[in-house]
């Protein structure tokens, strides 16, 4: 009979040859053991499971080369540092600004979350709000959940605004060299509050991703971002009082000695 401790080191072995492996690799390695056996000795060596796959495919996180939205994908399959499905979409729904609609997050995870959002808010751990015939998944927390549910209706309710910038490295140079120039036209309170939008349409990450385009601080954007959802804009005249020409006044003809009586 093996060692257990031999099992162990056989699969964390078989994980950094191929980087990612299935349960039925795992259960050959280990001479065709059983599916609990497999799943003691993925345990001792802390694999971590994939959150595609139904959570079929495994790997150990110093192989894991995470983003930093704390996702990493290889050969098709999908691992999260938040772990499973069901939690990676959790965390993804309370990062996001404007909270997240099933297609966003679908596309953003690269997996169909459905069942996943609906288990959540059956549990109390999120919650839906019916937006534009859509469910708008948002955070359980009521002070969270109102600030997305503000910056939501801002980024719905602005005419023209249209879609997330695309990622600098997939824009066109000719767009990037617009946008970069459109932004240097404005003053620093309408740059900040311009990359602050632009960061709540991107969802997280956005405010290393705007910066990284308009070529300014991260905190900048942040400031921006925060001050829309919590609508801390001082709006003020166009002009500055006292500013523009000079007030004219009527003068009146002065009478002459001759005119009076």
């Amino acid at each position: 009979m093996r060692p257990a401790q031999f099992s162990a080191d056989t699969v964390a072995a078989l994980l950094r040859e191929q980087t990612v492996a299935s349960l039925h690799d795992v259960m050959t390695a280990l001479g065709r053991v059983s599916r609990r056996t497999a799943f003691r000795k993925l345990k001792d060596i802390d694999a971590r499971t994939s959150y595609s796959h139904r959570g079929g495919y495994y790997t150990l996180d110093e192989l894991a080369d995470f983003d930093e939205r704390g996702l990493w994908a290889f050969a098709g399959v999908r691992f999260s540092r938040a772990g499973t499905l069901v939690a990676t979409a959790e965390a993804f729904v309370n990062h996001a600004e404007t909270g997240h609609f099933v297609d966003e997050l679908d596309n953003l995870l690269g997996v169909g979350t459905q069942d996943a959002l609906r288990k959540l808010v059956g549990d109390g751990r999120l919650t839906r709000h019916k937006l534009a015939g859509q469910f708008l998944y948002c955070a359980a927390d009521h002070p969270h959940r109102t600030r997305q549910l503000r910056a939501r209706r801002l980024v719905m309710a602005t005419p023209g605004l249209g879609r997330a910038l695309p990622d600098a490295d997939l824009m066109p140079e000719e767009l990037r060299a617009a946008i970069v120039l459109f932004a240097s036209l404005l003053d620093e309170r309408q740059r900040r509050l311009f990359a602050g939008l632009e960061s709540l349409k991107c969802g997280w990450g956005g405010d290393r991703r705007i910066a990284s385009l308009l070529g300014i601080d991260p905190s900048t954007v942040a400031a921006g971002r925060r001050q829309l959802v919590e609508r801390d804009v001082e709006v003020d005249r166009v002009r500055r009082a006292g500013g523009g020409r000079k007030r004219t006044e009527k003068k009146r003809p002065k009478s002459s000695p001759a005119s009076k009586p």
